[in-house]
């Protein structure tokens, strides 16, 4: 009679032979932790809206006047977004200065006010103050409204 064992023991004499020796695993250091990052395409200021759901990139074009792009999460792809309008008040020399972003349209990317990812913004004391405190005070994105979001102009919001 057959011992049952036998046919157990090759199983696992199979198993075990399988297991080859493995590669060895990287391990991140604990001291230093990976930085998750996104680069702004235009070279602008990143605002993070959502931890991340949005980001608004502002960029200083001509002296009195910046520009917001709307992107997605990892600052990748560009949301058009139907809003003719946005504010954002910063506090520049102790007062509030409101500054109204309005839609714009380009015929070279189909976008059109009420469905367009770029705005612009104009003012004369943008000319001599090239950092500012804000804070938005209402962006609807794609169903989702921010307000509040402070930053600073220069240095951004994303942590």
């Amino acid at each position: 009679m057959k011992s049952p064992a036998l046919p157990v023991i090759f199983l696992v004499a199979l198993l075990v032979a399988g297991c080859g020796p493995s590669e060895p695993v990287a391990h991140a250091s604990a001291s230093a932790p990976a930085k998750h990052e996104h680069k702004a395409p235009h070279g602008g200021t990143a605002v993070e809206l959502g931890e991340e759901a949005f980001h608004l990139e502002l960029v200083a074009e001509e002296p009195g006047r910046l520009s917001a792009y709307v992107l997605d999460g990892e600052m990748e792809n560009f949301i058009r977004i139907a809003a003719p309008t946005f504010e954002i008040v910063a506090t520049v020399g102790g007062q509030k200065q409101p500054l109204v972003f309005r839609a714009l349209a380009s015929t070279a990317t189909g976008e059109t006010v009420g469905q367009t990812s770029h705005f612009s913004a104009q003012a004369d004391w943008l000319r001599t103050t090239p950092s500012f405190d804000a804070v938005l005070t209402s962006l609807e994105v794609r169903g989702r409204t921010f307000a509040g979001v402070p930053f600073n102009f220069s240095k951004g919001n994303d942590k």
